[in-house]
């Protein structure tokens, strides 16, 4: 064998071993940015996030008055 075949081999597995790092790297960041996203907000943002969704109308007062909850 030819040195530049052991030295462009030795280039390649440096290469691929750098994108496994790099592969494991992204996961990671990825799992810890979806774990900062997922916690919910604290305090009076919390109570309005939970009030903006729901709205009494007065169809939902008929449903109610005719359910008879």
């Amino acid at each position: 064998m030819d040195k530049r075949d052991e030295s462009g081999r030795d280039a390649r597995r440096r290469f691929l071993k750098s994108m496994a790092l790099t592969g494991g790297g992204v996961a990671v960041a990825v799992k810890l940015g979806q774990a900062a996203a997922a916690t919910e907000p604290e305090g009076q943002a919390a109570v309005d996030k939970a009030t903006e969704d729901y709205h009494v109308t007065q169809h939902i007062r008929d449903y109610y008055a005719r359910a008879q909850f």
